[in-house]
């Protein structure tokens, strides 16, 4: 009923508490309740957005209930990793049930913060920036792209996947007027650092940044960095890394 959604690749190896909270007990977790971020490893968080999202589609197929077990078996992890993750934000399960499909995900969203519409203001409306506005999913996770920003005279003005896209004049007004928090940089690396600093001082205090360049905030203002180079990197050092495998062949000079 629940195989494996193919394998999972963790570069990151922390310990965590020896205690793991087991799947005997009601859910208690109240939002009030979620320990700070510097309590959390980062790690545990990214495996949240894949429970998270493996739940939602578990309820789109119709199933209403999970054990730790399974729901580690279709990622690719274990059913102790799975109480313990769950383990640092309250207690989860019942009896000869397991996991309430439903509840868990009321629970995960109060925890990750989006039992809310977030607003998100992007600066950059290139080729990858236009692909990020058309895409759906950020809509089924609550985030919404509100206003979207480019210093180039040629698309400002353009109205794109149903945003008119704005000067960069007009960015500190419209995060102010629209009560935007997060902000979204998708410029070239050599731009990036520019465009933190106007988000910043807009008042944004998180940011996404898919440029590859390490930005420069101040204290308060959070940072998720998406490399996808760094990320294909780790990739081809799973597999290259596998047992029985060498690092692959040079391909012939075309």
């Amino acid at each position: 009923m629940f195989p494996r959604r193919g394998g999972r690749v963790d570069a990151v190896f922390l310990s965590l508490p020896a205690a793991a909270m087991t799947e005997s007990r009601p859910l208690s977790a109240q939002p009030g309740d979620v320990p700070s971020d510097a309590t959390v490893p980062k790690v545990v968080v990214s495996r949240l957005s894949l429970y998270l999202r493996e739940l939602q589609r578990l309820v789109a197929s119709g199933e209403h209930t999970i054990s730790s077990g399974q729901l580690g078996t279709l990622l690719g992890f274990s059913d102790a990793q799975v109480r313990k993750d769950l383990g640092f934000f309250g207690q989860f399960g019942y009896p000869g049930v397991g996991y309430r499909c439903e509840e868990l995900i009321r629970a995960m969203r109060d925890i990750l913060g989006t039992n809310h519409p977030w607003a998100v203001a992007m600066v950059g409306v290139g080729n990858l920036g236009q692909a990020l506005l058309g895409y759906r999913g950020f809509g089924r996770q609550n985030f919404r792209i509100a206003a979207a920003f480019d210093a180039d005279p040629a698309k400002v003005g353009r109205t794109i996947q149903g945003i008119r896209v704005q000067p960069l004049a007009e960015l500190a007004e419209t995060v102010r007027s629209q009560g935007i928090r997060l902000g979204m940089i998708v410029v070239p690396a050599d731009r990036a650092q520019e465009a933190a600093d106007q988000l910043v001082a807009a008042g944004v205090e998180g940011i996404v940044n898919f440029a590859p360049v390490t930005l420069a905030l101040p204290a308060g203002v959070e940072n998720v960095g998406v490399d996808l180079a760094i990320e294909l990197e780790q990739l081809s050092f799973a597999v290259t890394n596998r047992p029985g495998k060498g690092p692959a062949e040079a391909a012939p000079a075309g």
